[in-house]
């Protein structure tokens, strides 16, 4: 169990946060302790009162008990876990409530202490709350057998980012195989017997002419991937000119990028609002079934809250009904008779008042995994919009850097020096194969 916590004051402000219902599905006010007032904004108005009498502005201590994900908790292991901070830190006996809150399927508590020692009028001192409160966390990690976060355990293994991730490639070469990219342009070469068919063949299947800076021609695909069409085609570059006819008619690879990336750019802008209306409806829908999930819980813990509210009242009166009155009460009391009866009371109440926590600790535990169930949903569909979404960014991103001359001067740069290498390659290679003979 994670606890948090600090020294602060502003009573009544805390109070209304601790009761607001705007972030929560469900809030229940489980204990007020020690104050005359019986619910939470008067009994920490009450404090700030009291604190006046003092120099201590942060006279209230104020700690969130986190289990968790996925791990069923009850009433009992909260009150004992609150127990278990009064001890450590010297809180025994100090006013204090506890506030359970309910969000995206998982239940915590918030408990808040009095600093403020009535009777002598002064502050209690709290030195090392945090590692105490750590020390604690740990135990109840252990006791209950959870697996402990690496931070807890360590504190040098926490990360300070609290998270790590991988940064995405924004570049994404095409995937097609080389033979299927081959194939591509010779059926597109056989089918067109004219320049303009060629061209419109090839851009049916994403790739637009252009000429290249040796005046011969390439098609580049929608990525901004340029291919020489002679090379794909497996025909002679006399052939391709013959058909296509003066490359410099054609534009030139820079310009066929930017007009590319304008319209992908278009495109994409247009998925992305279509994304965000999807993601918008799709949020809208689950926020609705998470509304109306919150309302039956809210119903069926009234429900058993009146049932047994009812059950307790008939069974406190059958338990005091079994009390003689009268001389019959006397004559009990002289006999023993009395206390026994009254033992006997005494024990089914109590058994009676842990059935009761039972029958409430399983109610909300089954509601949890119903919450919980519906906060899976909403997280794989907040990723997968999210991841949707990142990747339509980044192609944005990348057209953008395509249609920038900066890149463009780079990407001639680096063809250049390519080409080179490859001729100094063929040199090489043929003087090689002279020498050789």
């Amino acid at each position: 169990m994670i606890l948090k916590a600090k020294e602060r004051g502003g009573g009544a402000q805390l109070a209304r946060y601790l009761l607001s219902m705007r972030d929560n599905d469900h809030v229940e006010l489980h204990e007020v302790r020690g104050f005359v007032g019986d619910d939470l904004l008067s009994a920490l108005r009450e404090v700030d009162a009291i604190a006046k009498g003092t120099r201590c502005e942060n006279y209230l201590f104020s700690a969130s008990l986190n289990p968790p994900g996925g791990e069923t908790v009850t009433v009992e292991d909260f009150e004992k876990a609150t127990d278990e901070v009064e001890r450590k830190l010297g809180l025994e006996g100090q006013p204090r409530a506890i506030v359970f809150h309910e969000k995206d399927g998982r239940r915590h508590a918030h408990v808040v202490w009095s600093r403020i020692d009535a009777e002598h009028m002064r502050a209690i001192n709290l030195p090392h709350y945090k590692m105490r409160l750590r020390d604690v966390s740990r135990e109840l990690f252990q006791s209950h057998g959870w697996e402990m976060p690496k931070g807890l355990r360590d504190w040098r293994e926490r990360d300070p980012l609290g998270y790590t991730r991988e940064e995405w490639k924004q570049a994404r070469r095409v995937g097609l195989d080389p033979k299927q990219l081959k194939a591509l342009f010779q059926e597109c070469w056989n089918r067109s017997d004219t320049g303009t068919a060629l061209a419109q063949a090839l851009k049916e299947r994403g790739f637009m002419l252009a000429r290249g800076d040796r005046r011969g021609f390439v098609a580049v695909d929608y990525r901004g991937e340029v291919y020489a069409v002679a090379r794909q085609a497996g025909v002679k570059t006399k052939e391709i000119t013959a058909r296509l006819g003066d490359p410099e008619a054609y534009p030139s690879v820079d310009k066929v990028r930017t007009y590319i990336a304008a319209c992908m750019s278009e495109r994409i802008e247009g998925f992305i609002r279509q994304a965000e209306r999807e993601a918008g409806s799709g949020r809208k829908a689950l926020d609705a079934e998470r509304a109306e999930l919150a309302a039956r819980h809210r119903q069926e813990r009234q429900a058993l809250k009146t049932g047994q509210e009812k059950r307790w009242i008939a069974e406190t009166k059958a338990r005091a009904a079994r009390l003689p009155h009268g001389f019959a009460g006397i004559w009990h009391r002289l006999t023993g008779k009395y206390s026994k009866i009254k033992q006997r009371n005494e024990r089914e109440a109590w058994d009676a008042l842990k059935r009761d926590r039972a029958e409430r600790d399983g109610l909300i535990a089954s509601q949890l995994d119903q919450r919980r169930a519906l906060q899976e949903r909403i997280r794989e569909q907040r990723e997968r919009q999210q991841a949707d979404l990142l990747l339509l960014r980044e192609d944005i991103a990348r057209y953008q850097d395509m249609a920038s001359p900066e890149r463009q001067n780079e990407r001639r740069n680096s063809d250049t020096e390519r080409e080179t290498r490859k001729r100094q390659h063929r040199r090489d290679r043929e003087q090689d194969r002279g020498f050789e003979r």
